[in-house]
């Protein structure tokens, strides 16, 4: 019994949760925390990242953050082995910032484009291989955890650029597990389904938007940060030893109905 108990637990582990100061990141820190692992915030928001280390505290654990704005790319690198250095080591790494904008495939500027491209994906890539890079030179293994979306498989109108990156982010995922697999690194993803969140507010708040949503998917809710916990433990812990290059959808079934 003790040793299955032992198989999700974080204890001696430090993750970097990206965009972790609210929303789903937020959600994601408090359960890794719950769990046993001290917690590194990344964000841009200083205030918010100050809420969110006060409430993270209420765990036990230790809690650094570290503002930064990851559309700084050639700054990554840098970033992450001050941070690194300063927390110890990163165990697990949760890319989970993200951003989108909603217009139709013709009017999407190529700013607009470029910018939900490099925060989703490439910035993605770029800590990833930081953190990989730093696992490897210290023969440490590692987990990472990408955060996609049920944009990772299908798509709605008004979501050309943001579908782009999630759909990278699927394949990122099985690149990099292929890759650093020799490594024991291990690199999954989680794709949540329709979740209440201050990002998603403008559809929460449209009726006719919040009925089509739980009439569609299954279990007959939005999904609440809480939701994704059990997944992104059991992909953090030794638990997933075994796994690696894989998307768990947490969609309240929402892709499996028609």
């Amino acid at each position: 019994m003790g040793r299955n108990k032992s198989l999700f637990s974080l204890d001696s582990k430090r993750a970097l949760v990206t965009g972790g100061s609210r929303g789903l990141g937020l959600g994601i820190a408090t359960g890794l925390a719950e769990h046993g692992a001290d917690i590194v915030l990344a964000a841009r928001g200083e205030k918010r990242l100050a809420q969110a280390k006060e409430a993270l505290e209420e765990t036990g654990r230790t809690i650094w953050t570290f503002p930064f704005d990851l559309h700084k790319l050639k700054e990554i690198p840098e970033f992450f082995s001050r941070l690194s250095k300063k927390v110890g080591g990163v165990d697990i790494l949760v890319n989970n910032a993200g951003t989108i904008k909603r217009d139709p495939a013709v009017k999407v500027s190529l700013e607009d484009w470029q910018e939900i491209v490099e925060l989703n994906l490439t910035s993605v890539f770029v800590l990833s291989q930081a953190f990989a890079r730093e696992r490897i030179s210290s023969g440490k293994p590692g987990k990472i955890i990408n955060i996609g979306s049920l944009s990772c498989e299908v798509s709605r109108p008004s979501l050309a650029a943001y579908t782009a990156s999630k759909g990278g982010i699927r394949q990122l995922t099985k690149a990099l597990a292929v890759e650093w697999a020799k490594y024991k690194i291990n690199v999954n993803a989680i794709g949540p389904g329709y979740y209440a969140t201050e990002m998603t507010r403008p559809l929460t708040e449209n009726p006719e938007f919040d009925e089509w949503v739980k009439k569609k998917t299954p279990l007959g809710r939005w999904g609440r940060p809480e939701d994704l916990v059990g997944t992104a433990v059991f992909l953090a812990s030794a638990a997933s030893e075994f796994i690696t290059g894989q998307i768990i959808y947490v969609d309240g079934g929402w892709l499996a109905n028609l």
